[in-house]
């Protein structure tokens, strides 16, 4: 059962002093290697287009350039990237033989700085032949549209259909079918700092070595990546991640074209190269999250519980189908039905090329647009069958743990009930009517909606071959698993170093693996420090390694517990000695060892560790003289998908309960979030600051895609909203309304400390919590909501098509 008196930790963070004092330690503040040239990227000006020639020869000769490189460069040196389907679309880091999106890299200027690059690279001459393009992923599925990858059939990249359970029978027996179709946006988290790559291609007597800096959050699959397009061995590629990435919430973590495409240019050179990203650049052509088109249908039986759910997914995944896409269609498959218990659900999942920017990670990754779809056509269910929207929901609701899906995710903890009649006691969901009844009597629109949804952490990426059909995955190359390293180290004088390798991106990962391994350890925090400066060479990882799909509660920290607990074995050893007791006697509280009985038999902690140090051979006999301990923690619980189709998608499942009220004006349509009730269960709060600290940030992501934010294309495929003027992201003005956000403490059996993930919850749910409000506000007007973003020209669009209607 929840808990909301549960104890909660709350350790000073430790990572900002650095940051407010100007000391962080962001790429452009590193200059490791001396000589580095800077480089600048030409990028295409068309959608759609072949490349009748790409003329290198004045920029080559522009003083102080290096080199130039260009898609015969490319296409001679480097293989295209691996992808997730065996769909023939190739990629590589430029275009090869055509441009299929406005900024996608074409050639490469290295020069003495970025002046001179910038300069040379207006020297580039480039021929096009026009192309028409298709933005829109309903258009590109039509049998007449544009053909991005001429030796595809089309334009579909992957097209796969799920069925799970008597999905037909419920249809049929159903009193009532609810269906809709919907749209999600798409929009991206724009980060503080942009992408940034420092590259150095050497020469050794092992053959060919790449050696890089990025500020990249998943560098683990970064390095078989390069490896493979490089053709060089992984033992030959080493990337280092600084310690502050200056922000990415998932668009950092994808495939980096940039790094192998720095690496060439290196090569080429003679020397390193360093290139930045600049923030034109990267709202034309860095990452984003996938829009998607969707219809959803649920069967209803005649208490008004859904029997079934279909829903049929198409997500446009930009030019190319870029690693870990199609993953944004999966990473949610085993929590596809949400928060309900539904017995069978059918899945259809396609994701398409269109001549825009690539797709790839976003917070909250899959989880938007999935419950975007889900918790509006619970609002149509509600509407359908005469019910109450909370209670509709509420008759739904999973109520017994651990809860199977139809798809295979295990919810493994819970009290969904309990977080929404917080929420609801919270929001004075009463008031809330009452401000309601009385605006809509002055003739002003107010509405009450409300998002619930399951917050999946700790992702098994045996996800990912889900796009393959089960047949055609080949024997003994399942992917499966969510491990996570850590090493802990104590010296001579007590004090413990823990390395982790996770590449945290402002979450506090220190803050709290410094707390987590000071309590298992029994010492003040103050003598143990935490370390995220990362090195693919020294650094401890496997290919699922890093800071994505809310990995560092959950995974991390059990890592944390369990070489923290093996120090604690050889640290009591060694007290042993010191007290002439048994080491299962002893426990270490406040910085010594201690007899459990008799508290003044005690020896200092750094005592008892200095004698590893100094005296090895006093030790127990058996007893390595080893306090430096290594952890690779693997759940059991997530393994690869069946032949079946069924996988457990993630290892842990929160939940969030979500209410929103919204004002509209009359007269200007500006919408006005009057409150927000939020209400997470995230298990066990390691550190109340940092959890308040994410549901703030991903409630904010959250309303940036629900109001603001959205990059749009003409039919030709050039961007209109391609600098911030015209994307628009919202600030602390936007973000100060009434929030009122509270937790309940459901502790998850598979981690050892009882802690799911909590940093993407409210930007899945709010979205479409806020969609729900201002749906209810205009249901007096008839106005039906199906896409974002909502704001004050989008209402007088819809309204205007309403009356419209009427007339006619």
């Amino acid at each position: 059962m929840s808990d909301v008196r549960a104890a909660r930790w709350t350790p000073s963070r430790v990572e900002d002093a650095a940051l407010l004092t100007g000391h962080g330690g962001f790429l452009d503040d590193l200059d490791p290697l001396p000589g580095t040239l800077v480089a600048a990227v030409v990028r295409s000006t068309v959608a759609h287009g072949r490349l009748r020639s790409v003329d290198l020869t004045r920029a080559r000769a522009h003083p102080g350039v290096a080199a130039v490189i260009g898609p015969d460069d490319v296409r001679a040196a480097v293989r295209p990237f691996p992808l997730s389907t065996a769909t023939p679309m190739p990629y590589h880091p430029t275009a090869v033989d055509r441009v299929r999106f406005v900024g996608e890299p074409i050639a490469v200027v290295v020069a003495t700085d970025r002046y001179t690059a910038e300069d040379a690279a207006e020297l580039v001459d480039i021929e096009y032949e026009p192309l028409e393009a298709v933005v829109s992923p309903r258009r590109a599925l039509e049998p007449d549209a544009p053909r991005l990858h001429e030796d595809a059939d089309g334009n579909v990249a992957t097209d796969r259909t799920f069925s799970f359970g008597a999905v037909d029978e419920a249809f049929a027996a159903a009193a009532t079918v609810v269906e809709a179709d919907y749209d999600f946006p798409r929009y991206s988290s724009v980060p503080m700092e942009c992408y940034s790559v420092i590259a150095h291609w050497q020469d050794t007597d092992a053959g060919p070595a790449v050696e890089a800096w990025a500020n990249f959050h998943g560098p683990f699959t970064m390095v078989p990546v390069m490896a493979g397009a490089l053709g060089v061995p992984t033992s030959q590629v080493r990337l280092h991640v600084p310690a502050d990435i200056g922000g990415s919430f998932g668009i950092k973590a994808g495939i980096y074209p940039y790094v192998v495409l720095m690496a060439l240019a290196s090569k080429h050179a003679g020397r390193p190269v360093r290139w930045t990203e600049d923030r034109l650049e990267h709202l034309l052509a860095s990452s984003t999250g996938a829009d998607r088109a969707m219809h959803c249908a649920a069967a209803v039986d005649a208490d008004g519980r859904v029997t079934a759910l279909k829903v049929d997914l198409v997500d446009n995944v930009g030019a190319y189908l870029r690693p870990p896409e199609p993953s944004t269609l999966y990473r949610c498959f085993g929590n596809v039905t949400g928060p309900y218990r539904i017995g069978a659900v059918e899945i259809r999942a396609r994701a398409v090329v269109t001549n825009t920017m690539p797709t790839g990670l976003n917070r909250g990754f899959g989880g938007q647009q999935l419950y975007f779809g889900l918790e509006r056509l619970m609002d149509a269910v509600a509407a359908a069958t005469g019910t109450d929207a909370f209670e509709v929901r509420r008759r739904n609701l999973v109520d017994a743990f651990p809860h199977e899906t139809p798809s295979g995710g295990v919810y493994d903890s819970g009290d969904y009930r309990a977080a929404l009649a917080l929420a609801e006691k919270n929001a004075e969901l009463d008031e809330l009517r009452a401000r309601q009844a009385a605006a809509r009597a002055d003739g002003a629109y107010y509405g009450i909606g409300v998002g619930l949804v399951v917050d999946p952490s700790g992702t098994n990426i045996g996800y990912v071959g889900l796009a393959t059909p089960a047949e055609q995955r080949k024997p003994g190359r399942d992917k499966s698993g969510s491990t996570e390293h850590v090493r802990i180290s104590v010296d001579l004088q007590g004090r413990v170093t823990v390395l982790l390798g996770s590449v945290p991106q402002g979450q506090g990962h220190a803050t709290v693996a410094r707390s987590v391994a000071a309590r298992r350890l029994g010492l003040p925090e103050e003598q143990v420090r935490a370390v995220v400066d990362m090195d693919t060479a020294t650094t401890p990882w496997t290919v699922t390694s890093g800071s994505y799909s809310s990995r560092f509660a959950p995974l991390v920290t059990s890592a944390v517990v369990q070489a923290a607990d093996r120090i604690a074995e050889t640290v009591r050893a060694a007290g042993s000695v010191l007290l002439d007791a048994a080491p299962e006697e002893l426990e270490l509280v406040d910085g010594t060892v201690r007899h459990r009985d008799d508290h003044a038999r005690a020896v200092q902690f750094r005592h008892a560790a200095g004698l590893v140090h100094w005296d090895p051979g006093a030790l127990p006999d058996g007893v390595s003289a080893r306090l430096y301990e290594e952890a690779a923690f693997t759940p059991r619980e997530i393994r690869a998908a069946t032949q079946d189709d069924r996988i457990n998608s993630s290892l842990c499942y929160g939940f969030v309960a979500e209410i929103v009220a919204v004002r509209i004006d009359p007269d200007t349509l500006e919408i006005d979030i009057d409150r927000v009730s939020s209400v997470h269960d995230a298990g066990t709060v390691l550190n109340q600051q940092l959890l308040d600290g994410q549901v703030h940030g991903a409630l904010t992501h959250g309303l940036g895609g629900a109001m603001y934010e959205q990059f749009t294309y003409a039919d030709s495929g050039q961007p209109t909203a391609g600098t911030f003027l015209d994307y628009l992201c919202p600030t602390s003005a936007e973000a100060g309304f009434d929030l009122r956000a509270d937790h309940v403490v459901s502790p998850s059996p598979l981690t050892p400390l009882g802690a799911k993930g909590c940093g993407e919850g409210s930007s899945m749910s709010f979205p479409v919590a806020f969609a729900n409000a201002v749906a209810d506000a205009l249901a007096p007007a008839g106005v039906s909501i199906r896409s974002l973003p909502l704001h004050g020209e989008v209402l007088h669009q819809l309204l205007d098509a309403d009356q419209q209607k009427g007339t006619d």
